[in-house]
């Protein structure tokens, strides 16, 4: 069974987000930093070269597969920002009927910047997906 290649490291968050060259962006990831910070009550770790995750939950698939993964987390992508939204949007329709201009994928919430949704929406979203994984996979905190 191959390994998951995306893992929590020890590369510095500090040096992530400074490397950000749009300065709007990097202040829009910056706040996303914060909102997450403050709705795990964990600092962000990286995970890969590219995703800033905050907490962790440990899954097992029936097949046996079984791995870590952060709680929520994000990514500054090229023409987006990922926000992983963990628990999927099957429960938040009507929150994402409030957010702003996105679009979803499975788990990702893709935003060009925060001036294009509302704030608090984003904030509710991550909050109720970060309870609800720790109800569903029973982490601390």
């Amino acid at each position: 069974m191959a390994d998951l290649k995306t893992k929590k490291n020890n590369a510095s968050v500090e040096s992530y987000l400074n490397n950000i060259d749009d300065p709007q962006r990097a202040k829009d990831c910056r706040k996303i930093y914060q909102m997450m910070k403050e709705v795990t009550g964990e600092e962000g770790n990286m995970w890969g070269d590219s995703i800033m995750g905050f907490g962790s939950y440990h899954y097992k698939y029936e097949s046996g597969r079984e791995g870590d993964w952060f709680l929520a987390g994000f990514s500054n992508r090229k023409n987006s920002i990922s926000v992983y939204i963990m628990s999927g949007f099957s429960d938040y329709d009507s929150l994402l009927s409030e957010l702003g201009k996105h679009k979803t994928g499975k788990s990702c919430l893709y935003i060009n910047k925060l001036d294009d949704i509302n704030e608090d929406i984003l904030y509710q979203l991550i909050e109720s997906s970060v309870k609800e994984m720790k109800q569903k996979y029973k982490t601390e905190g």
